[in-house]
This record gives structure tokens, sequence and C-alpha cells, in this order.
């Protein structure tokens, strides 16, 4: 049977949500309306609205809400930043970007940085050779130094994430942090499966706050592979493409 792909973003928003110890770890993520951007930025301060079906990061859009009696709202799209006066040239902005597409609004996370630029974790789940679900491999994501999002085809970067972390955690910290990790993409991918059996793999996007509290940002059904060849060693790798090869998204073995 083929492996199944899930693209929209709310189907698989509303399959974490259905497990109460997920839920926790999901923002605050809802259909975009004018009102649901007002409560949000009045919350949060600061929100992601994305398209409900797309993938690369692409039509992502930041929006911050600057402090003062008068807030004016910072609104950024790739590299172009608007500064906009009020809530309403904000929302218009918003709209006319949009382009009538359906798009998911989100309680923003501010990430942590590394030199400057923003990173987040991508965890890769996969079904091993006894059809068990098995966390396979933990990667950093850094972000272009002048884009929101920090996905390697819109110019991030795929590193080492003891690397990044280093300046915030201990070795024992990191270890800890990586073993709740496997553990949280593990449970993912069990919520994933209930709803749609045929899923065989996921890459599972995850911010880490200053309080080193993780938050689920986004599930991938069909993630690159090929980002762990970026790792110094490719024994991950390696064992990423041979599960893969297992449940049948490449045909052969390529020379890792």
């Amino acid at each position: 049977m083929p492996i199944q792909r899930v693209i929209s973003k709310w189907a698989k928003t509303e399959a974490l949500l259905a497990v109460p110890e997920l839920r926790a770890l999901v923002p605050d993520t809802r259909r975009f309306s004018r009102a649901a951007m007002q409560e949000l930025l009045g919350r949060f301060g600061m929100i992601y609205a994305k398209p409900v079906v797309g993938s690369f990061g692409r039509g992502v859009v930041r929006v911050e809400r600057q402090s003062g009696y008068n807030p004016s709202y910072l609104v950024q799209t790739g590299v172009r930043k608007f500064v906009l006066p009020n809530f309403d040239s904000c929302y218009a902005k918003l709209s006319s970007v949009m382009l009538r597409k359906p798009y998911l609004v989100q309680q923003g996370i501010y990430l942590l940085k590394y030199n400057g630029r923003r990173f987040d974790i991508r965890v890769m789940v996969q079904k091993n050779p006894n059809r068990m679900w098995e966390t396979t491999g933990i990667i950093g994501r850094l972000g272009h130094p002048r884009k929101i999002v920090t996905n390697y085809h819109s110019g991030g970067t795929p590193m080492s994430t003891d690397l990044l972390l280093r300046p915030y955690l201990n070795g024992e910290q990191r270890n800890q942090l990586y073993a709740r990790l496997r553990r949280i993409g593990v449970k993912v991918a069990s919520a994933m499966e209930r709803r749609y059996p045929r899923v065989k793999e996921l890459g599972i996007d995850i911010a880490l706050d200053a309080g080193m509290r993780p938050w689920i940002l986004e599930v991938n059904t069909m993630p690159d592979p090929f980002i762990f060849r970026k790792l110094s060693s490719r024994k991950t790798f390696r064992r990423i493409y041979r599960y893969a090869v297992a449940y049948g998204r490449f045909r052969r073995l390529r020379k890792a």
C-alpha cells in the first residue's frame, strides 16, 4: 500500500489536539480570521500565519505587535518587512498576501538564536523494520539571517543540535532534552497513525522557547531525509534511508 501523505496543516493539528498530552505542546492554532488574528496578537504579541496547504515555508507571514499606547505592527514575509500603523492596516496587508488561500494563524514562539539567527529542531520518526515507531534522527535547522523560516529549501542550514544548544544547555541537559524529543516524536507518530493508518514517516518541527519548553510547530508526512547527510556522522542518515527503503519510499539504497 502506498505511503499516506497528509497535506492539510489543519488536519494534522487536529490529530495532535485530540491527544491531551500533546495538546499542551501545540501553540494555539486556529483557522485564520480577523477575530482569531486580533485575539492571538493581543494575548501573545506575535503570531505566524501559514497556508493550510504548503511546503518549504512558502507563504508564511510573521506579525509582531510593537509595544506602546498606539501599537504598530511589524509584518514580515520572506525578506520583506512592513511596519503598519494599526491593526486594520495590518489585517488588510495579510489579506492581500494570502490571495484568498486558506490560512491558519498560530501563536508565535520566540525561537532560540545562534549567532543572531533563529533555529528550531527537526525530529525524524519512522516505522522501523519491526513496524514500530522509532525516532531515528534529530537535527537543528538554522534559519537564513534575513528570513523568518528555518527550512533548508528557504536558505536554512541543517546543523548539529549539540552545536546550536551548547550556549543554553550542558551535555547532560542536552541528553535529557533529546530523550524527551524522542518520546514526543513517537507520541506524535502514534497520534497521527490513529487517523492516518498508512503514514510511515514524519518530520516534526519543534521550537524551544527561552525556558527550554518544546513546542510542536508543524508535522510533515513526507519529510526530506537528505538533510541528515549534513551531519558529520553518516550513521543517522544510513539508518533513516534503510528504514525508508524497508517501507517502500525508496526502491534501493543510495551510497551514503
